[in-house]
């Protein structure tokens, strides 16, 4: 099976990229990424595809526009290359809470980008814990989102106090928030909010008994940290204990979020690895690894085998 595909790694996450060839048991593919003075990327394939099933891991994180054309480079030089099929393997996938029109003049990126993979022969979408699921009805080609709440889950296992409860931070985390009770065996509370733009949310109402009890609050991302701040302040406020653990899937962290956790009071936050983190940006963060998931769905992709019980 190993000659029958191959795996490339882009700039977003080499470290994951790599991570998922040695669970395969193969290397990367052998490629080159240049980019020019004024900013343009050059990819170059520097071994055969033809008629071979290509990987392309390439999360669309910051900055989001360039690995994005990055990934579309690839896939462009696979199809001209003769390649069987092209599987974007997107752990995070950006432009995903572009999903509809809060007005009448807004676009909704999530499906341009859909369109612009298709446009260049990419065949098959893997990704992670989509922030919207109903993203997949902008593509017309298949794609999985895997998830990776039972990595968290056993990650976060004897790193609770007992009775803790589970937070979902807005009433679109719902189903997420179950599954990771369901798994810790434990209830779940709902925070309602108000988005005042796009750093900024208001909490404004509270479901669930929080009082005196530790608290896991879980989201699909960490972008500036400022929905878990807020959270974080509601939950005190309705006299949470000060036991407050965060789990989320994809840590962006951008500029000033881990200040803002560190302010509120958050003991521990647990993220994976499919947006990567420097091994000296690691501070106060436990790192949970996607690699074993993706090589489970890329074996079972390569065999025809189902990907249901990993989404």
């Amino acid at each position: 099976m190993t000659g029958e595909f191959v795996i490339f790694a882009g700039t977003a996450n080499p470290d994951l990229a790599r991570a998922v060839a040695r669970e395969l048991g193969v290397r990367l593919g052998a490629c080159a990424v240049e980019r020019f003075p004024d900013g343009e990327v050059s990819v170059r394939l520097e071994e055969s595809v033809r008629g071979r099933e290509v990987f392309v891991v390439q999360p669309t994180s910051p900055p989001v526009n360039e690995h994005l054309v990055e990934l579309l480079a690839f896939a462009d030089a696979c199809r001209r290359a003769s390649a069987a099929r092209t599987t974007a393997v997107v752990p995070y996938f950006g432009y995903a809470r572009a999903d509809k029109r809060h007005g009448r003049r807004e676009p909704i990126t999530a499906s341009v980008v859909a369109d612009l993979f298709e446009a260049v022969g990419i065949a098959h979408v893997l990704t992670v814990d989509v922030h919207a699921p109903q993203i997949e009805g902008f593509f017309r080609i298949p794609m999985d989102s895997l998830t990776a709440v039972p990595a968290l889950c056993e990650a976060l296992g004897g790193r609770l106090h007992g009775g803790a409860v589970v937070v979902s931070p807005d009433a679109g985390r719902v189903s997420m928030a179950a599954e990771y009770a369901h798994r810790l065996k434990t209830s779940v509370a709902v925070l309602h909010k108000r988005r005042e733009s796009g750093t900024e949310t208001v909490v404004t109402r509270l479901a669930g008994d929080v009082r005196g009890r530790a608290c896991l609050i879980i989201d699909d991302m960490i972008s500036t940290g400022g929905t878990i701040a807020e959270s974080v302040g509601a939950l005190l406020e309705a006299g949470a204990g000060d036991e407050i653990v965060v789990a989320a899937t994809h840590g962006l962290l951008v500029a000033g979020a881990r200040e803002k956790l560190k302010q509120g009071g958050v003991r521990e936050v647990f993220v994976t690895d499919t947006v990567r983190v420097a091994a000296d940006e690691r501070a106060g963060l436990r790192v949970v690894s996607v690699a074993p998931l993706i090589a489970a769905a890329v074996r079972r992709s390569l065999s025809g085998g189902s990907l249901a019980d990993l989404c």
